[in-house]
């Protein structure tokens, strides 16, 4: 049964509450009485049919519920003050805001960034990391989302074709000659990307990996941290993977590439500022056409300046 989702203020005000495990604190922050705060949180428990917190004489303390509960609520409640602050900043000008996944904004886009900025100190950019993407999002100007090829959102503009590999720690590839070796080893998969591993599988012909056993995040840059810490073997995009290989923390056991059927897609919005968001579209594809192509393309021009390798994305050492 569909229903709306719980007021902000009940949820701000658990959050508050967790934090200084304190109604009355939570009350004086927040700018509310005791009594509202305790109302709030009551309301909230009823919202989601379990206590969050323990009540005693002299003290609070999160419920097991609870301590699951606010991780997520932080999160959101990051994203909803990041978008409020980007709607203030956007006000300025040449400024342009560019909502993208956390995985991508974390590699790709940070080292994309280096050469733009340099360019274009004029222009301020503000990079807003989605855990839950949308390509319509009304704040940003651009919008980079990940999507099935057979989903692609409307007006979008395909980055790059993607491949799928399989990477791990240096020290977990020690001895691996075979690739059905990896079924019996620690596995990380990402959710509602375990496709990636079926990918792998049928192109290293390693049979079913069962995608029940292993450790599981819902986000590539987690999986791919995790893999460096030697956690196991994961099956990501070598977009995302390419920055980690180079720095030697991770290593591809076997040289495959296999295309994948998801890839990163650009956006524009309708309201998006003029010439500041367009240098930074121009900047992006033109960015993107090289990490698909792999190659030194110093005769491409954008403003009358070349481009190359080295001013989109740095090679590291």
């Amino acid at each position: 049964m569909n229903r709306p989702p719980p007021p902000l203020n009940f949820i701000r005000s658990f959050e508050c509450a967790a934090r200084h495990l304190s109604f009355t604190l939570a009350a004086k922050e927040l700018g509310f009485t005791q009594a509202a705060i305790s109302t709030h949180i009551r309301c909230l428990e009823q919202y989601v049919g379990r206590p969050l917190f323990h009540r005693n004489p002299r003290s609070l303390k999160l419920t097991d519920m609870g301590e699951a509960f606010l991780p997520t609520l932080r999160q959101a409640l990051k994203q909803i003050d990041s978008a409020t602050e980007a709607i203030v900043t956007s006000a300025r000008d040449q400024t342009v805001i560019l909502a993208c996944p956390m995985s991508l904004a974390e590699n790709w886009v940070a080292h994309m960034m280096i050469g733009f900025s340099a360019t274009y100190p004029e222009i301020e950019v503000v990079v807003q990391g989605t855990v839950w993407q949308d390509a319509n999002d009304p704040i940003a100007d651009l919008t980079i989302t990940i999507n099935r090829d057979d989903e692609v959102p409307r007006s979008a503009v395909k980055l790059w074709r993607d491949l799928v590999t399989l990477v791990c720690a240096p020290d977990l590839a020690v001895g691996i000659t075979h690739p059905k070796q990896v079924l019996d080893l620690p596995k990380i998969f990402v959710l509602a990307r375990q496709e990636y591993w079926s990918i792998v599988a049928d192109e290293l012909d390693m049979g079913r990996v069962d995608l029940d056993k292993g450790l599981k995040t819902n986000a590539s840059n987690i999986a791919l941290e995790m893999a460096v810490a030697g956690l196991g073997f994961t099956a990501s995009l070598a977009s995302l993977t390419r920055i980690y290989v180079q720095r030697q923390l991770l290593v591809e056991p076997f040289q495959i590439r296999s295309e994948s059927p998801w890839s990163y897609y650009l956006t524009e919005s309708n309201i998006s500022r003029g010439g500041a968001a367009k240098r930074l579209r121009d900047w992006i594809i033109a960015a993107g056409i090289l990490e698909g192509e792999g190659l030194c393309c110093t005769n491409r021009v954008m403003d009358g300046v070349p481009l190359s390798p080295d001013r989109l994305i740095p090679r590291l050492p």
